[in-house]
């Protein structure tokens, strides 16, 4: 068994899952969601800019003290969409690495994709995973893998309450599919099952929840969600999800209780052990 840490630096939130691993089993012992806007502004500037970089860094900081303490032994740090499209994105993980310790990997859409699949495990037949995140969506089933660029961030910044131009945007991205039932593994189908039955949501119910995001306060929607920092970006998020539904002619997402990291936890068990006499995840710090 061995213990390890994933980090996704994703384009809306860092994410962090603590788990032991052995035998291709991913035992989850610690899991956190900090939106931290990485890819804010990217789209627009292709750069990642100084105060998101330095939201990042701060909850890193918090994230290694956690991993530690719970005696991680190796830590890998994935990177998507924002770093994938920022000029500066491999310059910012090559300062994770040197900072924080950290082992980091970009991925490309694909790779992406696949190590979505390979955190949820096997697909029932007829299943396609659909993963919104801030800057792209992933659609992937066992033999069929997109990464649109479209995601809550990205959506918010070039359409803002525009949701039928926003709408229209997704639609022409989406691609032929068949599928007989939708999961969803990120943030955006994680808030729909909370404001309901805790399993997913319907259509109608999407519709509902786009509904009240309209008519409501931007307090009365921190108030409702998990992750009250989202309350900016949800609205496109759960634009893609209505989209896609209609596109498959569904009328519900599942909500997933494994994604990316469980994905990146077993690859962090087969990174190779740290070398004796070698300084520790944190032993490094940076101006």
């Amino acid at each position: 068994m061995t213990r390890v840490a994933a980090i996704d630096l994703g384009t809306n939130a860092t994410r962090l899952l603590v788990a032991d691993v052995e035998d291709g089993r991913v035992d989850e012992i610690l899991r956190r969601t900090r939106i931290t806007r990485l890819g804010e502004g990217v789209d627009a500037r292709r750069r990642l800019l100084p105060g998101p970089i330095a939201r990042v860094r701060n909850v890193l900081t918090d994230y290694r003290r956690e991993l530690e303490e719970l005696g991680a032994e190796r830590t890998l740090a994935v990177a998507t969409s924002a770093v994938r499209d920022a000029e500066n994105g491999e310059a910012f993980l090559g300062e994770v690495e040197w900072s924080y310790g950290f082992a980091t990997r970009l991925l490309t859409g694909d790779e992406e994709a696949a190590m979505t699949l390979r955190g949820v495990g096997p697909l029932e037949p007829g299943t396609v995973v659909i993963d919104v995140g801030g800057g792209s969506t992933e659609l992937i089933t066992e033999s069929f893998c997109t990464s649109l660029d479209v995601g809550s961030v990205r959506l918010t910044e070039r359409y803002g309450d525009d949701w039928n131009a926003a709408a229209a945007a997704i639609r022409i991205l989406l691609p032929p599919l068949e599928a007989t039932r939708v999961l969803g593994v990120d943030g955006t189908t994680a808030e729909l099952a909370a404001l309901g039955d805790g399993l997913g949501a319907t259509l109608a119910e999407i519709d509902d929840v786009l509904a009240w995001l309209r008519s409501s306060t931007q307090d009365e929607r921190r108030a409702r969600l998990v992750e009250p920092d989202r309350s900016e970006v949800l609205a496109a998020g759960v634009l893609v999800l209505r989209e896609t539904l209609h596109h498959l002619g569904l009328d519900r997402v599942d909500a997933s209780d494994r994604d990316l990291l469980n994905g990146a936890a077993l690859e962090a068990a087969a990174l190779p052990a740290p070398g004796e006499g070698e300084a520790p995840p944190g032993a490094y710090t940076c101006c």
